[in-house]
């Protein structure tokens, strides 16, 4: 078949939208996910074949003998006409929306010279949703794309929001229009993430952070997830999965944090206690699967869906709520040491949004506080940076504050789908070499796949089965597959986000491609370490030593 006149080869591609892209013509989408279900919703992807008849390229097969025209007179007459009718319904102040400089419509709209709406506004709802922790909703943006509704149903499977009324008076919002806090979101923040305008958006930490930064009687802790160094740079125009961990560090600094910590050393604190706790299940065969408890989307999700499923999930806290913990106990006898009366506030720099409504739950609070006291995600922190007026790109990499300043690289591999479980073989099983650690990272735990099965040999005997899995419609999926008996694990990773932390809708939007490439930027973080395991860390060697002795490890690192 032929695009604009080029010959252009079918090799399985499963719409023209697929081919035109490959022929190299950019064209415009505003509904269209390769990832999702055809929509074909907005028709900015019409296109022309050679009876003059107009068809939505994303939801037409292709098929050989096809002549297509991409940009022909009539079609550019009706992609303005589509915009028009869009911005005609919508908030259009674009200055001060939250996706101002990264919002598709205003990219289409300029793209295509839209200078003046011909059509009445209509039907705008100012009313905003405020409710959740995690995400706000802005009702008079929304251009019913269905982005988020498929994003929420296709692949998380919660479906929290949909479709109402049907015409003109068509809306997505939640079931009765409830406030979304009162559903069953789990706070993934996906449906933000593929949002092509700002009608859902992340809630802002950032004006209480400063707050907090500008308070000379309080010390400011940072924490940095480790998902988030390979991800910070693609806002300053880093090559994909590059590490900036250093840069962000003297950043963090500039901006007025006290101390700036590695949430990966309490990753491997997390590695030794859920280590432990597997093995004494295995042993006595209790509560077998044990599912991971890091991902706080993936906990409300087993809250909300599988109740019947809280005693198998580990009661260990996630690296970050150990870390605040650890913190806010070395604070408490700092000052008790120095008489200072100055507060200690933890703020974590997190790649995932549901983690500001992780930060809320008393389970995980520090002598009836919160042991975070704020999260912020990698977007606010560039967002930060930017308002400093901070040249991000030349800025000198600084180290990490000790006395926390070594973290394994078995802890900084947390940030990707199949890290937790690569972290836990590697504690469990063999010593610390080259030729061990090569062959665990080709046991099946690496790589995208949103389900992957891993058998490994324990002991003298035995037998371990492992799950790994990122995406919640994955892990029910699973979940039914084990109650039906079709299925038996020992161990059960779950990430909310496909590909897991690296692919947080905290992040900046990611792809495919910058998947794998942020992927290989943590296990290239990992290779450089100087400590491999987590139980070869000195620091938490040193801390289970003192302030972790006794029942303090559990005091502190566990939830129940």
């Amino acid at each position: 078949m032929t695009v604009n006149g080029m010959p252009v080869l079918i090799e399985g591609e499963k719409n023209l939208l697929e081919l035109i892209r490959k022929a190299g013509f950019d064209m415009p989408t505003l509904c269209y996910h390769s990832k999702l279900s055809t929509y074909g919703a907005c028709r900015m992807c019409v296109v022309e074949d050679k009876k003059g008849e107009i068809m939505a390229s994303c939801s037409t097969p292709p098929r050989a003998g096809m002549e297509i025209k991409t940009n022909t007179p009539r079609l550019r007459e009706y992609r303005k006409m589509i915009l028009e009718l869009m911005l005609a319904d919508h908030n259009r102040d674009c200055i001060t929306c939250e996706k101002r400089n990264n919002c598709q419509l205003k990219e289409l709209a300029e793209r295509f010279g839209i200078d003046d709406v011909r059509f009445e506004t209509y039907s705008l709802d100012g009313t905003k949703d405020t409710s959740s922790p995690a995400i706000i909703r802005h009702p008079d943006k929304c251009i019913l794309c269905g982005d988020c509704v498929r994003v929420c149903d296709e692949i998380q499977r919660v479906g929290a929001i949909d479709f109402v009324n049907r015409g003109s008076r068509m809306e997505v919002m939640p079931a009765f229009d409830m406030p979304l806090a009162e559903t069953k979101c789990v706070n993934c923040g996906q449906c933000a993430a593929v949002c092509p305008t700002g009608a859902i958006t992340i809630k802002s930490n950032i004006s209480e952070l400063w707050e907090m930064l500008a308070d000379d009687n309080t010390i400011v802790q940072a924490q940095i997830a480790p998902a988030v160094r390979v991800a910070l740079g693609d806002e300053f125009n880093f090559e994909k999965g590059e590490n900036v961990m250093g840069k962000m560090v003297a950043a963090l600094r500039m901006l007025g944090f006290d101390d700036v910590y590695d949430t990966s050393t309490a990753a491997d604190l997390t590695v030794i206690e859920e280590s432990k706790e597997f093995i004494e299940r295995y042993s006595s065969g209790e509560n077998l699967p044990l599912f991971t408890s890091c991902c706080p989307a993936w906990f409300r999700y087993a809250e909300n869906y599988h109740p019947e499923l809280m005693d198998n999930i580990s009661s260990c806290k996630s690296p970050m709520e150990m870390f605040g913990a650890v913190l806010k106990e070395k604070a408490k006898k700092d000052a008790e040491e120095t008489k200072s009366k100055k507060k200690t506030k933890v703020v974590a720099i997190m790649p995932c949004t549901a983690k500001k409504s992780e930060v809320l739950q008393e389970r995980y609070h520090y002598e009836g506080e919160p042991a975070v006291d704020l999260s912020i995600t990698t977007q606010e922190l560039a967002t930060m940076i930017r308002e400093t007026g901070l040249n991000f790109a030349d800025l000198q990499p600084e180290p990490i504050d000790m006395p926390f300043g070594i973290a394994s690289g078995a802890g900084v591999i947390f940030g990707v789908t199949g890290g937790v479980t690569e972290a836990v073989i590697r504690h469990v099983v063999g010593p610390e070499d080259r030729n061990t650690l090569a062959e665990i990272a080709f046991t099946g735990v690496r790589g995208l796949e949103g389900v992957k099965e891993v058998k490994l040999p324990f002991g003298a005997d035995k037998e371990i089965s492992i799950a790994i899995v990122s995406g919640l419609r994955n892990a029910e999926e699973l979940i039914q597959a084990i109650k039906k008996g079709e299925a038996h694990y020992d161990f059960v990773e779950v990430m909310a986000g496909k590909g897991g932390c690296i692919a947080g809708a905290g992040q900046p939007f990611v792809e495919d491609r910058a998947r794998a490439e942020r992927s290989e930027g943590m296990y290239e973080a990992d290779r450089m370490s100087n400590v491999r395991t987590s139980k070869s860390n000195p620091i938490t060697d040193a801390l289970y030593r003192t302030m972790l002795s006794g029942h303090n490890a559990h005091r502190l690192l566990h939830y129940k």
